[in-house]
């Protein structure tokens, strides 16, 4: 499961970064702001019609995604 796939405001921890072995540098700079393995994660808001952006929480820090970029962000399969 992927964060743009999960239900608001239900906390999940980061499996891994896909992506960031790849020519693309999108993964590495999800990994430098906070999306590491075993940090604690949040869907707090879909854009308008459920689209982007996503408002998410990681940590203590919230940011705003593209759809693309939360599909990058591989969650564990069971929630906290």
């Amino acid at each position: 499961m992927n964060l743009s796939q999960v239900c608001l405001n239900h906390l999940n921890r980061v499996k891994s970064v896909s992506g960031h072995r790849e020519t693309s540098s999108l993964g590495r700079q999800l990994e430098d702001i906070g999306f590491l393995p075993g940090e604690t994660v949040s869907l707090l808001r879909r854009g308008f019609m459920g689209g982007e952006p996503l408002l998410v929480r990681i940590g203590t820090s919230t940011f705003a995604l593209r759809q693309a970029e939360a599909r990058l962000v591989e969650l564990e399969e069971n929630p906290l």
